[in-house]
């Protein structure tokens, strides 16, 4: 079985970004995104790609845009649709799901587990993460870390398996 992911870190307004860029920083968040997504395959859409300045380190990008033509700045594995991108996915392979909005909510019906960060504060954003419907959800771990010198709000990691 595949194990597909969804990745992402949602302020408790549902909040991801604004401008296609992220805003809060949180360096431990990073880090988390780090250990867990190496060595997988990492799926996004168009503009989560192109906000990268270059490509994340050992892990597989799979790109999704409905641009036939699309050329991607750096090397990728170019899909139409979600459906398209985890056809790549192997059986007994997992693959996280890092984005955007559009990409989070289509992933919804497909993904087995999620690792969400939820941001403590209200933000003022364009794309926003899907409300979880948690009758499909389970909780199973949650870890919480307070502000500190080097994150201006507090966060909580959220892991949960589809029931």
């Amino acid at each position: 079985m595949k194990r597909l992911i969804i990745i992402a870190a949602a302020a408790e307004n549902n909040a991801l970004g604004k401008d296609n860029d992220l805003v809060w920083h949180l360096p431990d968040d990073f880090k988390r995104f780090k250990a867990l997504t190496t060595g997988h395959q990492i799926i996004m859409g168009r503009k989560t790609l192109e906000s990268f300045p270059k490509p994340l380190p050992n892990r597989e990008h799979i790109v999704i845009t409905r641009d036939t033509d699309y050329s991607p700045k750096f090397p990728c594995t170019v899909t139409h649709s979600l459906e398209e991108a985890i056809e790549l996915v192997k059986d007994g392979e997992t693959a996280f799901i890092i984005g955007g909005g559009e990409i989070y909510k289509q992933s919804m019906r497909f993904a087995t587990d999620m690792e969400l960060t939820r941001v403590h504060g209200i933000f003022e954003a364009d794309t926003f993460f899907p409300k979880i419907d948690e009758s499909q959800w389970e909780l199973l771990n949650e870890e919480h870390h307070p502000k500190d010198d080097t994150h201006r709000y507090a966060f909580t990691y959220l892991t949960y398996r589809r029931k």
